[in-house]
């Protein structure tokens, strides 16, 4: 008679097992950092941007001048010791303008995106998940919106905002920067609504909204990390807009945008009032660009330009 194996002897204990899943979703987020470090513009970009954030925050406190402070004994000289970015016509320190620009500009990008990337995303995937009336209203006011001009109804509410920097954002949040990604991520969760463990929990008695918030939205984080971080590319060019043609941040608040608007007008005579806030937003949309590839590079399975798993 062949003896009797107990089948819990080697079995490893509970917490071991737990450990062991928790390793291999550890490792996916490693694959997914060293696809990314693999991508040498993508490192360059965060670090440049990185670089960017620490300006704007430290750059203020070592200024010698206060953004508004006007030095009367000098109006518009070139970058010295004195003023590293030279000063404008009216004696106003152009490095503290730049720092304080970049921060306006930074809080304003940031803000926008988080907002829009949060109600972008629950709305598209509500509208696919729940379908029927939800999703022909919810994907008629996306296409109502997309066929007006975005930027004249930004324009004309936020030249009602008096420059306030906060209601810029809001507008630009709630008013028109949600539909464009709704309507990409409805089209992405169509396809997840009908997989077999989002009929698995709809049986079990699960309701709408915490199937799509526990499930749906998990599975498209990817597409929320790549919308996230090019949504700052568009929302710091959108106010860089708006505050160049009048209608965004105003005096005495700065950006960079009102910083390139002012210092176009004297780029003959005073070219380092443009050409200083042109890099910073340069760098700063550049290295968002650069990021954002290689995020896509990264998070993308059937990529080749992260390197092999």
């Amino acid at each position: 008679m062949s003896e009797m194996i107990d089948p819990t002897v080697d079995a490893p204990p509970a917490h071991a097992r737990v450990e062991k899943i928790g390793n291999k979703a550890m490792s996916k987020w490693t694959l997914y950092t060293r696809r990314f470090m693999r991508n040498k513009p993508a490192v360059g970009g965060i670090i440049i941007f990185l670089l960017l954030v620490l300006f704007a925050i430290f750059a203020p406190l070592i200024a010698k001048y206060d953004h508004i402070e006007l030095d009367f004994l000098n109006l518009g000289t070139p970058p010295s010791a004195e003023h590293w970015f030279g000063t404008t016509t009216s004696g106003n320190d152009t490095f503290a303008q730049v720092a304080i620009g970049l921060q306006r500009s930074l809080m304003i990008a940031v803000t926008v995106s988080v907002g829009t990337t949060i109600i972008s995303a629950l709305v598209g995937t509500a509208a696919a998940y729940f379908g029927g009336w939800t999703e022909k209203i919810t994907l008629t006011v996306i296409h109502f919106m997309m066929v007006i001009p975005s930027f004249l109804i930004l324009s004309l509410l936020s030249n009602r905002s008096g420059g306030d920097w906060r209601v810029i954002a809001l507008i630009m949040i709630f008013v028109v920067g949600w539909y464009f990604p709704a309507r990409v991520i409805w089209t992405t969760a169509l396809s997840l609504r009908e997989r077999e463990y989002i009929h698995a929990a709809r049986y079990m008695g699960v309701r709408g909204m915490t199937i799509v918030v526990r499930h749906l939205l998990p599975n498209i984080g990817s597409l929320l990390v790549i919308n996230f971080t090019l949504g700052i590319v568009g929302a710091v060019m959108a106010e860089t807009g708006l505050s160049f043609i009048g209608f965004g941040v105003k005096i005495p608040d700065v950006s960079l945008g009102s910083l390139i608007g002012s210092g176009a007008n004297t780029i003959t005579s005073a070219p380092w009032l443009f050409y200083f806030p042109a890099a910073a937003l340069t760098l700063l949309t550049v290295s968002m660009a650069l990021v954002a590839d290689g995020l896509r590079d990264a998070l993308d399975p059937t990529s080749a330009a992260g390197g092999r798993a």
